[in-house]
């Protein structure tokens, strides 16, 4: 069954693709949330892929999916951290040139990950938009291959290997909870679980600061949204106003949104680290973050995306430690 431009069979060709690329990551009961919620709850510990996040997935896709031609072109993106890092890293696999744009508002240990893999990096701007503008100029002018986030049927098929890794592993799955933000990640699990099981419920979970997926879905098309300093700074970035993929998918597919405060978010951290011993940034904890809060009620057993751990080290010491962190203050 095929959803908008992605379905069950490419999500399992990209599956078939992919899967030497990638280390294996655990799915685990989590024995805290499950006596809370009163329902059994497993978390899906992606944070433990090669570069800290699920974005290898959808990137080591697209990168084998390129032709002779545009390999010797090289590959671009606009990133908030992750899949300029997951990009570098399967360019670098590949043999080709890669440059990688951001905001200032990318925290520091992120473009220092990316310059590491050997990627040219570019700081442009305030927000993911200003950095995509220095994108569109890179391939019109130099005629490199643009790879985006998440708007891209090939990043979206890889990133829904993990619904068809869920089906696996929690075969009585009811509920699942998935980080939102372009939308990328969730419309391909998405894609997966209800391809293959339409009754799976999937929750998109975003932060209250500048939730762009939230607020195109509320205006009933993509829109502008500022993007601000948030704890789940994954999240950030707008979703592009000629949206041509995530945008369909996550309205048809994607069964309820909710958005989380920047305490809220923090308490997923804390509870991560304190009660899971996992270490995760804000948007890897916002599935966590949901439930503790009673945002979310599962129904039937239900699977949490732990997403990404790629988190300042000394931020996420004074968020365990209790400390209130205002991101916007630094």
């Amino acid at each position: 069954m095929t959803h908008g431009t992605v379905g069950l069979d490419q999500i399992r060709a990209a599956q078939q693709a992919i899967a030497a690329a990638l280390r294996p990551t655990p799915c685990i009961r989590s024995e805290s949330l499950t006596a809370q919620c009163g329902t059994p709850v497993h978390l899906k510990l992606e944070h433990q892929q090669i570069t800290g996040s699920f974005k290898l997935r959808g990137a080591t896709y697209a990168v084998s999916r390129l032709t002779a031609e545009d390999r010797a072109r090289g590959v671009v993106c606009a990133s908030t951290g992750n899949h300029g890092r997951a990009l570098a890293y399967a360019a670098r696999a590949a043999g080709l040139r890669c440059i990688v744009c951001m905001s200032e508002l990318v925290p520091s240990n992120k473009v220092e990950a990316i310059g590491a893999l050997g990627a040219e990096i570019r700081i442009i701007g305030h927000s993911q938009d200003d950095a995509q503008e220095e994108v569109d100029r890179l391939v019109a002018d130099e005629g490199m291959v643009m790879l985006p986030p998440f708007d891209h049927p090939d990043i979206i098929a890889g990133q829904g290997t993990l619904g068809l890794e869920l089906l696996r592993e929690v075969p009585a799955l009811g509920t699942v909870l998935v980080q939102l933000s372009g939308g990328g990640l969730i419309a391909g699990v998405a894609a997966a679980l209800k391809g293959a099981r339409p009754g799976i419920r999937v929750i998109g979970v975003s932060m209250e600061r500048g939730a762009a997926m939230h607020a195109a879905l509320t205006a009933g098309h993509p829109v502008e949204v500022e993007e601000l300093p948030t704890l789940a700074d994954s999240l950030g970035g707008g979703i592009g106003l000629e949206n041509r993929h995530t945008f369909a998918m996550v309205r048809d597919l994607v069964d309820e949104v909710v958005l989380l405060t920047e305490a809220e978010i923090a308490e997923g951290i804390h509870h991560a680290h304190w009660q899971e011993r996992q270490i995760v940034e804000g948007a890897g904890a916002v599935g966590i973050a949901a439930l503790l809060a009673g945002k979310v009620t599962p129904n039937g057993e239900t699977a949490v995306l732990l997403s990404g751990g790629n988190i300042d080290m000394g931020l996420h010491h004074r968020l365990i430690s209790g400390e209130v962190v205002d991101v916007a203050k630094g």
